[in-house]
């Protein structure tokens, strides 16, 4: 017993010396000029990216509400006697902006579902160790990686498929891509293989292993996939460009490309007895009041994917 006392005693003295250890040098480390000045920099660096990023979505969100007038000569005002939302009233009265509106939520949410759809399945598949032909899948998968096709064989291929015209032109070409398949396998491989093991004595089928266990651990890998595809398809036009004829189809992107790129505002939204440059000034309004509309959906949504997006970046892409 009186060892046993000994040893106890030493060891608490050990433990006492390296906490002491540890706070001294954690008062070196706090103490230091050099972290301080590190740390203050740090601060200076991401102040100054914050300012880049903010100044001019302020600036587009400001001049979403001012008068025209004031907005091309005097520049940004925060009197309230120039503030107006013509541009909004415009903008929602005008039949081809909601209604590219409506389709870019459409193609946004269908290309989102085929795609982290395939590439959950896909990643779950490819990370299962005794899945025959996996070297081989991989390998095709990667080919495809950095060789493709191009633009031509791409486009006569949707055309033979008979989606020329038609929303699926918009939505499958592309929605499943090797990265995010990649990211999705990566994930589902850092998942502890005991699980599956203990389940499968359980009696569990492997879709049940996979609807039931994988599935609600996947959170984080899905919800980045889903924002990955959204915000892609979102902000794309050029497939819409090439492969839509009809107006109508057309998703909010391929509209504002003719408002800011063309100066193409619908003569709906302009009354037809105004000069050409007040019309001018109204259409640098409605500009700024579409950037704003068209940016919302992904203002509202990252917020609620923010939780969910660092631990799925960052376990997705240990390998």
């Amino acid at each position: 017993m009186s060892n046993f006392k000994k040893e106890e005693k030493s060891n608490r003295k050990k433990k006492r010396l390296l906490l002491q250890s540890n706070s001294n040098q954690n008062r070196l480390i706090n103490n230091s000029k050099t972290d301080r000045f590190i740390l203050l920099l740090n601060k200076v660096v991401l102040g100054l990216v914050v300012l880049i990023v903010t100044i001019p979505l302020l600036y587009v969100l400001l001049g979403s509400f001012l008068q025209p007038h004031i907005l091309v000569t005097r520049g940004i005002s925060f009197n309230p006697e120039h503030w107006t939302i013509d541009g909004y009233v415009r903008i929602f009265t005008d039949g081809s902006i909601m209604r590219g509106f409506l389709n870019s939520v459409l193609y946004a949410g269908g290309f989102t579902l085929i795609s982290v759809g395939f590439s959950i399945l896909a990643g779950y598949s490819l990370s299962i160790d005794n899945l025959v032909g996996k070297k081989a899948l991989m390998i095709f998968f990667l080919f495809t990686m950095f060789f493709n096709g191009g633009m031509i064989p791409t486009y006569l291929l949707v055309r033979e498929l008979g989606m020329i015209n038609t929303p699926w032109a918009v939505i499958l070409p592309g929605a499943v891509t090797v990265w995010n398949i990649i990211l999705a396998r990566t994930y589902f491989k850092a998942l502890p293989n005991e699980l599956k093991e203990a389940a499968r004595i359980d009696g569990a089928s492997d879709f049940k292993i996979f609807l039931n266990i994988i599935l609600p651990l996947a959170k984080p890998i899905i919800f980045v996939l889903a924002l990955y595809a959204f915000i892609g398809q979102w902000n794309s036009y050029f497939n819409a460009m090439i492969y839509l004829e009809d107006r109508s189809l057309y998703p909010l992107q391929l509209i504002m490309r003719d408002i800011l790129i063309q100066n193409e505002v619908q003569p709906g939204m302009i009354a037809d007895q105004l000069a050409r440059a007040e019309m001018q000034r109204i259409a640098e309004m409605i500009k700024y009041s579409s950037i704003v509309v068209a940016s919302l959906p992904l203002l509202i949504m990252y917020p609620f994917f923010q939780k969910y997006f660092e631990k799925g970046v960052m376990v997705g892409s240990l390998k």
